[in-house]
């Protein structure tokens, strides 16, 4: 283990800083986070609400039938825009008997 000391005001400033960055952090999270109101679905949760598999779900977004959201890597889809395309499924479903 190894001690570093630090002259106090160095360690103030430092403190002012890293303070200042987290208040900017948490007003950019803020800004940028859904309404609390829009639920957010992942993968996971489509895949279970629409009974698919993961490969049907790729296979909804790629022919642009289901709309979704990436973030990084991860994938998220509107609970809205999910229960419209479960609604239109199964209306397809009626009209082909």
């Amino acid at each position: 283990m190894e001690i570093v000391t630090i002259e106090k005001k160095t360690f103030e400033e430092m403190k002012e800083k890293f303070n200042r960055f987290s208040e900017h952090l948490q007003e950019l999270c803020s800004r940028y986070r859904p309404p609390e109101k829009m639920n957010w679905l992942d993968n996971a949760d489509v895949c279970e609400k629409l009974n698919v598999s993961k490969r049907t779900l790729q296979t909804y977004r790629d022919s642009g039938r289901l709309a979704y959201s990436q973030i990084n890597h991860k994938l998220y889809y509107r609970l809205e825009d999910v229960e419209a395309f479960l609604t239109a499924m199964s209306k397809e479903l009626i009209e082909d008997e």
